[in-house]
C-alpha cells in the first residue's frame, strides 16, 4: 500500500455499531485519540438487539450514558415460555441487582446507539467518519496503515497504533487478517417483524413453543412489538410480501393482523460462530466480528459490549505508556472462552424452545412442569443462575487462593465485583462505581489501604492514577476523621460490602477499570501483591528487584 501521507490516530475502529461506539466512548473517557469509520451513511435506525443486561448497563454507566439510555428500556423484562396450548411452563424472572442494575432489560437499540454517538461529542480527539469503507490494512511493529474508500471512490489512509474490527459478522477486518470463523449456521430461518403502536400491549417476552411454527413475541419500549416466526422449508422472506400471507402469519398472534403498522420485516439465520483468534499483531476483533450466537438469550449485543469494556482500558493503558503491548494478549484469554460459553448457552436454549417434532415438544413441556416443583431447580432457572457468570480463568489478574480452603476456584480474582449502593460523607447515596471512578481503584474495608506501602508501591499506584477508597459501616461516617483526608470514604448502605469482605480472608480488593477483581490481599501484603500484579498487568514496578508473576514475566518484557 503506497500513500504519500495519512491521517494519524491512536486507535482506529472499523464499524459504528454498538461495540465500536462504546469502545470509542471508553477511549475518549480515558484520553485516547480514536477514529471510527463506518461504511453506511448514518446509524441503522431500526431495532436489532432487544435485550440489555446488567453488565452492559454497568458499562454504559462507566461512560456516563446509562441514565440517558434508561428511558428507552423496560427494566425487569421477564421471559416466559409457553406450550402449544399457551400455558406458561417456565418464566425467567431474575430480581437481583448484584451489579447495580436489573439483570434483564428490553431496550431500543437505535436509541442507545444514537446516545452513544452523541456521547462522542464530548471528546474533540474522537471522530466518526460515515461513508468510509474498510479496504485493506498493512501493519508493522509500530502501527497499522488502513486504507478506506469514500462513497465517491476516493481512497485515503489512516495510520493508527492499533486497529479494532467491530464491523459485524461479515467482518472485512477479520478476513483481511486471515482469521477463521469457526462454527455452524442453522438451516432454519426466521422472520423478524417489528410493529409500531403495539397491537397487544402486554409486557415481557413470550416464547411460544408450538411445534408447527415456534414464535416469539417481545414488548419493547415506545410501543414497539417484535414478533419472530420460524420459516417453514417452502417459505422465504418474499413469501410474506404478499399482504394475505402476512396477515395469515400474524393471525394467531393478534386479533386484527390486517391493521398493523409495520416498521420492518426481515428474514435472518441463526449463527453459532467464534473467531479462531481475537488478535493478530496490532489488529483486534470485537463484537459480531469475533463471535455470533443465536438470539435466544439476548447475549449477542451484550457479549459485544463486554468485549469493548474489556478492551478499552487495556488499549488506553498501552497507548498512554502505562502498560506493555503484551497486555492485549489477555483480551483473547479472557473474552474468547466466555463468548464460547454464551454461544453454547444460546444454542442449547434454542434447542429447548423450538423443537418442531410434537413428541419432543411434549416431552419438554412435561419435564419443565415437573422441574418447576423442585424449588432449587426453579430458582436456578428463574434467577438466571444458568447464565455463565463474568469470570475469567486466566488473564490480567492474580488468581490467588482462599487459605482456609486451599482452592483457587474460590478466589475472587478474575470475577466481576458487585455494585451495591453506598453512602458518601456529604449525604448522597450512589452506586459504587460512581464513587470508584472509571479507572483503577483500591477498595479497603475499615482502614487505609496504603498503611503498609513503601515508596515504590506508592509510586506505582500513583503512576497508574488509582483511586483509594475506604468503606465503613454507614454509622461510622460521622467519625471517619481518623482516616487520611485524601481518601474517598463511603458507607456500606446495604451491608453488601461487609458481607463480601466477611466471606473472604482479605480486607483489600484491587479493581480493574472494567470492575473485575485484579487481586485481593491484607494490608501488610500490599507490597508483594502489587509487585506480583504488576507482571499480570504488564506494567513496570518502579524498582529493579520487582518480582512480577513468573507466568507473565516473559510475556510482558
Amino acid at each position: 500500500m503506497e500513500f504519500g501521507s495519512w491521517e494519524e490516530t491512536d486507535v482506529l475502529i472499523v464499524g459504528a455499531g454498538p461495540v465500536g461506539l462504546l469502545l470509542a466512548n471508553l477511549l475518549g473517557l480515558y484520553g485516547v485519540a480514536a477514529i471510527v469509520v463506518e461504511q453506511l451513511e448514518t446509524l441503522i435506525d431500526y431495532p436489532r438487539g432487544v435485550g440489555l443486561d446488567d453488565e452492559s448497563l454497568r458499562s454504559f454507566q462507566t461512560v456516563e450514558l446509562a441514565n440517558r439510555i434508561l428511558p428507552y428500556t423496560t427494566p425487569n423484562h421477564w421471559m416466559r415460555f409457553t406450550t402449544a396450548k399457551g400455558r406458561a411452563y417456565l418464566s425467567i424472572e431474575p430480581r437481583t441487582l448484584e451489579y447495580g442494575w436489573p439483570r434483564r432489560n428490553a431496550f431500543l437499540q437505535p436509541k442507545a446507539d444514537a446516545i452513544s454517538l452523541d456521547g462522542l461529542q464530548r471528546f474533540p480527539y474522537v471522530q466518526v467518519l460515515f461513508s468510509h469503507s474498510f479496504t485493506s490494512l498493512a501493519q508493522d511493529g509500530t502501527g497499522v496503515v488502513t486504507e478506506v474508500t469514500l462513497a465517491d471512490g476516493e481512497s485515503r489512509a489512516i495510520r493508527s497504533k492499533y486497529l479494532v474490527g467491530a464491523d459485524g459478522g461479515r467482518s472485512a477486518v477479520r478476513k483481511a487478517i486471515g482469521v477463521d470463523f469457526e462454527g455452524k449456521t442453522e438451516p432454519t430461518r426466521w422472520l423478524v417483524v417489528d410493529l409500531a403502536d403495539d397491537p397487544l400491549g402486554v409486557p415481557y417476552a413470550y416464547l411460544h413453543g408450538t411445534p408447527r411454527r415456534p414464535s416469539v413475541s417481545i414488548a419493547l419500549p415506545m410501543g414497539v412489538r417484535r414478533f419472530e416466526f420460524m420459516l417453514l422449508p417452502h417459505e422465504d422472506e418474499e413469501t410474506f410480501n404478499d399482504p394475505g400471507a402476512f396477515a395469515r402469519l400474524l393471525r394467531g398472534s393478534i386479533p386484527r393482523p390486517e391493521a398493523v403498522h409495520v416498521i420492518r420485516k426481515r428474514a435472518y439465520t441463526h449463527h453459532a460462530r467464534l473467531a479462531s483468534r481475537f488478535r493478530v499483531g496490532r489488529a483486534l476483533l470485537a463484537g459480531d466480528a469475533a463471535h455470533l450466537m443465536p438470539v435466544w438469550q439476548g447475549q449477542g449485543f451484550n457479549s459485544g459490549i463486554r468485549d469493548a469494556t474489556n478492551l478499552g482500558w487495556k488499549l488506553a493503558a498501552i497507548v498512554k505508556g502505562l502498560a506493555a503491548d503484551a497486555l492485549l494478549d489477555t483480551y483473547e484469554q479472557e473474552r474468547r472462552g466466555h463468548a464460547a460459553a454464551m454461544i453454547d448457552l444460546s444454542v442449547n436454549a434454542g434447542r429447548l424452545f423450538s423443537p418442531t417434532v410434537p413428541a419432543l415438544a411434549g416431552l419438554r413441556d412435561v419435564l419443565a412442569t415437573v422441574l418447576n416443583f423442585a424449588p432449587p431447580v426453579k430458582r436456578y432457572i428463574t434467577q438466571m443462575r444458568f447464565k455463565p457468570q463474568p469470570r475469567y480463568k486466566t488473564g490480567a489478574f492474580l488468581p490467588g487462593e482462599d487459605p482456609r480452603k486451599k482452592m483457587k476456584a474460590l478466589s475472587p480474582g478474575g470475577r466481576m465485583f458487585p455494585q451495591p449502593l453506598v453512602s458518601t460523607t456529604n449525604g448522597e447515596t450512589l452506586r459504587l462505581d460512581d464513587v470508584l471512578g472509571p479507572w483503577f481503584a483500591i477498595l479497603c474495608w475499615g482502614g487505609d489501604p496504603r498503611s503498609y506501602f513503601d515508596a515504590f508501591t506508592q509510586e506505582y499506584w500513583t503512576r497508574l492514577e488509582a483511586r483509594f477508597v475506604t468503606v465503613l459501616p454507614t454509622v461510622q461516617l460521622a467519625a471517619s476523621s481518623w482516616l487520611a483526608g485524601d481518601l474517598t470514604i463511603v458507607g456500606d448502605t446495604e451491608g453488601t460490602l461487609q458481607t463480601w469482605f466477611g466471606d473472604r480472608p482479605h480486607s483489600i480488593v484491587i479493581l480493574r477499570p472494567d470492575r473485575f477483581v485484579a487481586a485481593t490481599c491484607g494490608p501488610q501484603a500490599m507490597i508483594e501483591t502489587t509487585k506480583a500484579l504488576s507482571g499480570r498487568l504488564c506494567t513496570p514496578f518502579p524498582v529493579a528487584q520487582a518480582a512480577p508473576d513468573q507466568e507473565q514475566a516473559e510475556l510482558c518484557r
